[in-house]
């Protein structure tokens, strides 16, 4: 059996569509009309010449309308020519001061390349079988009958003749070619047959994955090539014959400068003897002919016939596969259709094989993918014989190979657009709507295509899955819709809590068409979903939002269809509803941006995971960053950092326990430097997705917590439950007798997580896939980048380990950076120092400071502490006052015993973060968290003070300073000059310096 189809078969006609862009390069731009004003004013009744030129491009979808410039003399025309290019001249039979062949042959002569096209009203006069009498002076006539429809082909007909070579040659464009003298006919025929190339490329054009692609499609569709004479159309021939897609021809035409009444016949059998295959058409006003063209193998079609056109149009539908593809038994009888790729695909297994046999003998498989711009897959198929093969099953299954490949590999890097109607399901990337996609669905689709035009990262990891995952968005324009339509702008300014805001928009109705739209995506979406914001500003270049809006985790696993709906609109809902909440609102207020201007999307991702029980979750979740603002030991800035959990994401983002490593150096991991470390920092507990005992709805559980979804499980409690073997895999033992760590769990000793089999032994190619992922990003950002990514292990031995990128951001790193250096005099006089220090510059507009006191600080109590302080933080906002915070443990931290868990919304006027670790509260950072990746974005300084180490707060000198108020647990003091804080972000050390 031949090789199948692939899309490494270096198919020019990849899913960038690049090449379509070079096509249809020269353009009749400009015309020059020469007739008599009388002339002008007919044709301007009769047809409203430019405006319907015009209106036909566009409704065409034809780009670069000509324009029409109108002349009355042909002295003028000339007069005209030598100051303008002209790409085509028409003149009409009257002109009052010269014969139109003598303006013919005059601009010839000095515009040799110029073609001149006589239009006429009739044919009085007009020799019918030898309009050009002197083709030195006129290269075509056409009979104007007051139908633009014929403007429209003399313009396109002539760019087919400018163009065929080059288009032919770069992307195998097809060819029709027509062979008739007389212009009564042709005059007939050619916009007719444009008309009908256009119509039914387009038709075959609604399976294209974008407007982009329908637009760029038409610039492919075969080209209409005419004869005149015997000789014009046996050199057309012989020069594109192998692009010929059909041959109609009359049958008496020149031949030597004679007429000759047996020409078309003469021609139509050379061309079958060089192409037996190849769709030939006789046209005759004589029925008698019809026979002799059944003897030279074509078809017949009477021109005086009243369905002259109507034939026309069933021949191309029938035997130029713009139809479907209609599958025949050999007598004839119909069997089946297939109206696109994805039609052809499924029915194929079911056809009989007497059809299979019949279609692939005769080449119609070939022929109807031609015409759906399909060269590649096309031209290999024609040259593949039913007798390569052992049997026609054998044929069927590489015919459903090839086009499955084909279907995968062109939807890969694009943005399809989505319709209810004949969609793939299987399509890697669809929008919804018209609007934007948002910041976080635009670095995705960027990152799609980086992945498409990287052959070799492919190459390098055969054995890895790699990609992003299957992502529908729903654009900016059901946002608008829905927030019109249901009345909810004034939210953006509002001071409702959270909770009243997603009540609010959980009453809300989504637009019919995106309901309609998302039940048409559930009926082949049958995997968990993870429904994620992607506002205008999230993960913008410079304009971070990340972690403010919501996102929420969809079993969708219901049996009712209806039910899965509701939990996906109820989600969807949602997370259009957290672009007003508490959070944003405060983040707005520290940049320039409006809340009542952010627009929202939504991502619906396929969750990259694994069913273990009655859980779902992937095997590790991720985020990593090109740059590591804390490089240790010998690791370096610029070679990245990654933090790793297993389960859902949420560990990581949220700054809870996870593993950090350079990808560079992965068996280097401070935080497992003693086996005391290890167990202390190991992850001891995960997110998965929650699937028995899906609830009906998803709003009231929704608005209890913050994604019902999900459920939390102990690594040490699933261990042993063979349902859960991923994890088991990434387990190392801890063997307390000998007081060591064994890197392998088979149920002896506590089960420790420590990722040995990928970071220690390289089971999976993770860090090796980051560096190259990252640099990719970084390279399409230029900028350094962050990632967020899952991994995921296969059940079954037949399938692939896999790593989907889930979203990327640039980060906002020293686009102003200060050259800062720190002397050993301003450390000594310094009130606090950090070896470990976030940021960079100079900042001397501070003169307040929160801190938590020491001494009354209580790990049992941060949720206390964090609402403290958000109640200052009001005060602040009221008094627009910038502060330095101080406390212990991970701000920001969404578990409460690693650090103070404050939102933006409770610390929006923070200007520079002080973390204390001390030894009631001791957690590593968490860069890798949203929280990070937003101080980075508005350029705050964040210093991490370690107690019992060079780092050092003066704590004498910060309680002599008067209170300006004092709760419980947090003071706010103020200075009567600024401090100074200065960040070497090369060394990443800082100094605050006393006003």
């Amino acid at each position: 059996m031949p090789d199948i189809f692939t899309s490494n078969d270096n198919d020019p006609f990849d899913s960038s569509f690049k090449i379509y862009y070079d096509l249809m390069a020269k353009r009749v731009s400009e015309i020059l009309l020469v007739s008599s004003p009388y002339d002008a004013f007919i044709m301007e009744e009769d047809g409203r010449l430019a405006e319907r030129i015009i209106h036909e491009y566009r409704g065409l979808n034809l780009t670069r309308p000509p324009r029409l410039t109108w002349v009355s003399t042909a002295q003028e025309a000339l007069n005209r020519m030598s100051r303008q290019k002209f790409d085509l001249v028409l003149t009409m039979p009257r002109l009052g001061d010269m014969e139109p062949k003598n303006l013919g042959r005059t601009i010839k002569e000095r515009f040799p390349k110029t073609p001149v096209f006589l239009l006429t009203h009739g044919t009085t006069g007009m020799p019918m079988d030898d309009p050009a009498a002197d083709p030195d002076a006129i290269d075509k006539t056409y009979i104007w009958t007051g139908n633009t429809d014929l403007l429209l082909a003399m313009i396109k007909n002539e760019e087919d003749r400018m163009n065929v070579v080059s288009d032919t040659q770069r992307a195998r464009v097809r060819v029709i070619l027509m062979v008739e003298d007389s212009p009564v006919y042709y005059s007939s025929l050619l916009p007719f047959l444009y008309k009908e190339v256009v119509t039914q490329t387009q038709a075959v054009m609604e399976e294209s994955l974008n407007e982009e692609h329908r637009i760029l499609r038409m610039r492919a569709r075969p080209k209409i090539l005419h004869a005149l004479n015997y000789e014009d159309a046996e050199n057309l021939f012989g020069s594109f014959q192998s692009y010929m897609l059909c041959v109609l021809s009359d049958v008496r035409f020149p031949r030597d400068r004679k007429l000759d009444p047996e020409a078309g016949f003469s021609f139509v059998s050379r061309v079958r003897s060089e192409r037996p295959q190849l769709p030939l058409f006789i046209m005759s006003s004589e029925e008698k002919n019809r026979e002799k063209a059944h003897d030279v193998g074509a078809l017949f079609l009477n021109k005086n016939s009243p369905t002259f056109h109507t034939d026309i149009r069933s021949f191309f539908m029938q035997y130029l596969g713009f139809g479907e593809f209609v599958f025949r038994m050999p007598d004839g009888t119909e069997v089946a259709r297939a109206s696109n790729l994805l039609a052809l695909e499924m029915i194929l297994p079911s056809i009989p094989d007497e059809s299979v046999y019949y279609h692939a003998l005769r080449d119609h498989f070939s022929t109807w993918l031609m015409a759906r711009s399909e060269v590649e897959l096309a031209a290999k198929l024609k040259l593949i014989k039913v007798t390569d093969f052992s049997s026609v099953r054998e044929n069927k299954d590489y015919l459903v190979a090839c086009l499955r490949n084909r279907r995968l590999a062109r939807q890969k890097g694009v943005i399809a657009d989505f319709t209810s109607e004949g969609f793939d399901l299987e399509t890697e990337f669809a929008k919804i709507g018209k609007g934007s996609l948002g910041g976080k669905a635009r670095g995705l689709a960027f990152m799609a295509t980086r992945f498409k035009a990287q052959a070799s990262l492919f190459e390098k990891y055969p054995d890895v899955a790699l990609g992003v995952p299957k992502t529908l968005v729903i654009s900016t324009e059901a946002f608008d819709e829905f927030i019109r339509e249901n009345d909810l702008k004034a939210l953006a300014d509002s001071s409702l809590k959270n909770a009243e805001i997603a009540s609010l928009f959980l009453k809300g109705q989504l637009p019919d068409w995106l309901e309609k739209d998302l039940r048409r995506f559930l009926t082949g979406a049958h995997y968990p979903l993870a429904v994620r914001s992607s506002s205008l500003l999230e993960d913008a270049m410079f304009q971070p939002f990340a972690g403010l809006y919501r996102t929420y985790m969809v079993p969708n696993n219901h049996g009712d269809i209806g039910v899965r709906l509701r939990h996906l609109s109820q989600a969807i809902k949602l997370v259009f509803a957290s672009t007003y909440y508490e959070a944003p609102r405060s983040f707005s207020k520290s940049t320039v941006h409006r809340i009542e201007e952010e627009k929202m999307a939504v991502v619906i991702q396929k969750l990259t995971g694994s069913t273990c029980g009655d859980h779902y979750y992937p095997a590790v979740s991720g985020v990593a960053q090109s740059y590591n603002f804390y490089p240790v030991g010998h690791m370096k800035a610029d070679e990245g950092i990654a933090h790793i959990a297993v389960g859902l994401g949420k560990t990581v983002v949220e700054g809870l326990n996870v593993l950090r490593f350079s990808p560079k150096h992965p068996q280097f991991l401070p935080q497992f430097s003693t086996v005391e470390d290890i167990l202390k920092n190991a992850q001891r507990h995960f997110y998965a997705i929650q699937l028995k005992g899906s609830p009906e709805s998803f709003d009231k559980e929704a608005l209890k917590r913050e994604d019902p979804s999900l459920t939390q499980l102990e690594i040490a409690e699933i261990a042993e439950d063979p349902r859960h073997v991923t994890i088991k895999s990434l387990l190392s033992a801890y063997i307390s007798q000998e007081n060591r760590i064994r890197d392998s769990y088979l149920g002896e000793g506590v089960p420790v997580l420590t990722f040995a089999n990928i970071l220690k032994y390289g089971s999976f190619p993770l860090p090796e896939i980051l560096n190259d992922v990252l640099k990719m990003g970084e390279e399409g950002m230029a900028s350094p980048v962050e990632i967020e990514f899952a991994v995921n292990f296969p059940v079954s031995a037949d399938e692939k380990p896999e790593f989907t990128l889930l979203q990327i951001r640039p980060m906002a790193l020293f686009q102003k950076r200060l050259d800062v250096d720190i002397t050993s005099e301003e450390i000594s006089r310094a009130f606090c120092f950090s070896s470990m220090a976030l940021g960079y510059g100079v900042r001397d507009d501070i003169e307040d400071i929160l801190f938590v006191k020491p001494d009354a600080f209580d790990a049992a109590k941060t949720v206390e502490i964090a609402r403290e302080i958000g109640s200052l933080n009001k005060f602040m906002i009221q008094n627009a006052r910038r502060y330095l915070l101080i406390g212990p443990g991970r701000w920001g931290s969404a578990d409460r015993w690693l650090g103070i868990p404050v939102a933006w919304n409770d610390i929006s006027m923070v200007g520079s973060f002080i973390e204390n670790r001390t030894s009631k509260l001791r957690a590593d950072p968490s860069y890798g968290s949203h929280f990070f990746h937003n101080i980075t974005s508005l350029g705050i300084s964040y210093l991490t003070v370690t107690e019992g180490e060079k780092d050092f707060i003066d704590w004498s000198w910060l309680n002599t300073l008067p209170a300006v108020s004092e709760t419980p647990f947090v003071r706010h003091v103020r200075l009567d000059e600024p401090l100074s804080i200065r960040v070497d972000g090369k060394k990443s050390i800082a100094v605050i310096l006393k006003g």
